[in-house]
């Protein structure tokens, strides 16, 4: 049988799909732009049909159908691998919880842990060898589908197909159900365009000078390293590669101002390797059938032996705050879930085992909350509840616009004077007294 021949059996509505959902199914969405969008839209139909049904996903770019309704949470329950701004939201619906993990792992977690009855993902349009790329979340998918009972994909022609290793692709024949749609226009994320502020400019001022011609690249999400991205761009750097969990704004920068070749890079030299993407339709349309950028399963991408075979490997992510003994943390506010673990830890125990590697974590010296309060994001000891995302022991530069301290090699008493000259001015006396007490302070300090 020929594969438009098994694509035309395959093929269904979306209603027609999602009957095959029971309750008490735990039922997957994917990650990030991967999410169904018909799918969901008819799941969440059946609503008054189904409870107990248990939905993962993971850095959601919108809120999914199945949350919208005020009792969704009676039919619906939402566990995310990573949360975004939308994910937080379903959470204080009271219909959504946090699976932690590091990311490296999630592709194992599918293999030995986890259950899986129905997968439903958006794909692109299949190609003449019965494949459906899963553009640009490669991420954990191909384990997923590999422990799904019944899958279904949601062809979207708008997504972009990106050449990967093995595991970025489905085949026709592994597939239940194929649901045509018409296009839907893929998620943006936002923010990649923002002018940077002069916190984040401060910030990269000083970190861009840190890295050498012919490095490794990888960028966490957020406006601090865009802004870097984007300095790095207008630099004199050049011979840059990429191997990162999360493909940004910024790489496609680099790459359209010739920073990035990957001329020097050990490992898949000349490719740019990632797990999955999100930005904006620039990125999209960058990245489509682009032979130099190369998805990967993220148990690749995040493998911290992996990324320490590649020299120069340059590793910058955000923090919500750190404490005085070096412990970072980039997922909660106290007991208040924000993010999660990523792989960030990942990419900072790589980076330092790489030859001539180096992890940078960037952040603001101060944040202002809802009440108008501003807050030193360096503070004595982690909240109350707070997630220690990079233990004390795996620090290397830790970076404000005050200032870039390396923790490596550094006592308690040390950390602490080199963690506190980079805090804001206002807070280093308070910061000061409370090193005192917890003794980790000498009495010839500056002060």
């Amino acid at each position: 049988m020929s594969y438009q021949e098994m694509y035309r059996q395959k093929l269904a509505t979306a209603e027609e799909a999602v009957k095959i959902v029971k309750s008490g199914d735990w039922v997957d969405y994917g990650w990030c732009t991967n999410h169904p969008v018909a799918l969901d839209k008819a799941l969440a139909a059946r609503k008054d049909e189904l409870y107990d049904v248990k939905v993962r996903g993971g850095v959601t770019m919108w809120m999914p159908e199945i949350a919208k309704a005020d009792d969704a949470a009676e039919h619906f329950t939402w566990n995310s691998w990573h949360c975004s701004g939308v994910d937080r939201k379903i959470i204080q619906k009271g219909m959504g919880y946090f699976s932690p993990m590091r990311y490296s792992e999630l592709p194992r977690f599918y293999r030995e842990n986890v259950e899986v009855d129905v997968a439903m993902i958006q794909v692109t349009p299949m190609d003449s060898h019965g494949n459906f790329s899963f553009a640009l979340g490669a991420s954990h998918l191909a384990d997923m589908l590999d422990k799904a009972k019944k899958i279904i994909v949601e062809v979207n022609p708008m997504m972009p197909w990106v050449f990967g290793l093995t595991g970025t692709e489905i085949n026709i024949r592994d597939v239940d159900y194929v649901v045509e749609t018409e296009g839907t226009p893929v998620a943006e994320l936002g923010g990649g365009n923002a002018a940077p502020s002069a916190v984040d400019t401060a910030v990269a001022n000083l970190v861009v000078p840190q890295i050498p011609n012919g490095a490794c690249l990888q960028l966490g999400i957020g406006g601090m390293p865009n802004t870097i991205g984007s300095m790095i761009a207008q630099s004199d750097l050049k011979d840059l590669a990429v191997h990162t969990e999360m493909y940004v704004d910024g790489f496609v920068d680099m790459a359209m101002a010739g920073k990035i070749t990957g001329k020097y890079k050990n490992v898949d030299k000349g490719r740019q390797v990632y797990a999955f993407a999100a930005g904006s339709k620039k990125l999209y349309d960058y990245m489509d059938r682009n032979p130099e950028v190369m998805a990967a399963p993220v148990d690749y991408t995040n493998d911290p032996f992996v990324i320490s075979q590649i020299d120069n490997f340059i590793s910058i992510n955000n923090a919500i705050d750190m404490d005085l003994f070096g412990q970072v943390n980039a997922e909660t506010a106290g007991t208040k879930h924000i993010s999660g673990t990523g792989g960030q830890l990942d990419f900072v125990m790589g980076a330092y085992l790489s030859k001539g590697g180096k992890s940078f974590i960037c952040m603001s010296s101060t944040v202002t909350g809802k009440d108008g309060v501003t807050k030193s994001r360096i503070v004595p000891t982690l909240t109350n509840g707070s997630v220690v995302t990079d233990p004390r022991t795996c620090g290397h530069y830790i970076v404000t616009e005050y200032g870039m301290v390396c923790l490596k090699g550094l006592s308690t008493w040390e950390r602490a004077e080199q963690l506190i000259n980079i805090a804001h001015p206002d807070f280093r006396e308070e910061l000061i007294q409370e090193a005192e007490k917890m003794h980790i302070w000498r009495r010839s300090n500056k002060k």
